[in-house]
């Protein structure tokens, strides 16, 4: 009997070598990793994923397709990042599960950041800041393009409803044209 996905032998889509790479922030870094990794309980994650293993990113990536599929088969870290949170404050299983398990499986495999800008300058309550309409302007879709990171974003957020009209307005000059 053979095992397949959506008609495609599993073990042959986990294996094989593809160009493509998931655009998933990866962090080994971060002030607030301990809480993060105990949000759980302590040493609750252990063996699976000891604390070095342990890895945060944003909840915006986008998979290549063996990624998609190493997820869809992972049950073995999912026991664990499923586990009710006794801290909700340090508990976002979403930025945590995704990052690990594929730094864990196949880190060359990613790009080790997210295709999409986010702004903590000004932040509240957890949120980023939030653009307002007059903010939008030609300069600020190229600063959000580049900011801080040698790397390009193609996704900003985040955004005010009445920022559509004049993101529209821009869009076929700016926004579209590269």
């Amino acid at each position: 009997m053979y095992n397949t996905l959506f008609g495609h032998n599993i073990l042959e889509a986990f294996t094989s070598q593809s160009r493509h790479q998931s655009f998933i922030e990866i962090l080994s870094q971060d002030p607030n990793l301990p809480d993060r990794y105990n949000a759980r309980g302590i040493n609750i994650m252990l063996p699976e994923i000891p604390f070095e293993k342990f890895r945060v990113g944003s909840q915006f990536f986008a998979l290549a397709k063996r990624h998609a599929l190493l997820v869809l088969k992972d049950r073995k870290l999912w026991r664990k990042f499923r586990l009710p949170c006794l801290n909700i404050e340090s508990c976002y299983p979403e930025e945590h599960y995704f990052p690990t398990l594929l730094s864990m499986k196949d880190p060359r495999g990613c790009s080790q950041y997210t295709l999409t800008n986010v702004n903590w300058t000004d932040c509240f309550d957890g949120h980023p800041h939030l653009y307002q309409a007059e903010e939008v302007s030609p300069n600020l879709v190229n600063r959000l393009r580049l900011s801080n990171s040698s790397y390009s974003y193609f996704f900003a957020r985040k955004f005010a409803p009445d920022c559509l009209q004049p993101l529209m307005e821009i869009a076929d000059d700016v926004i579209f044209k590269d």
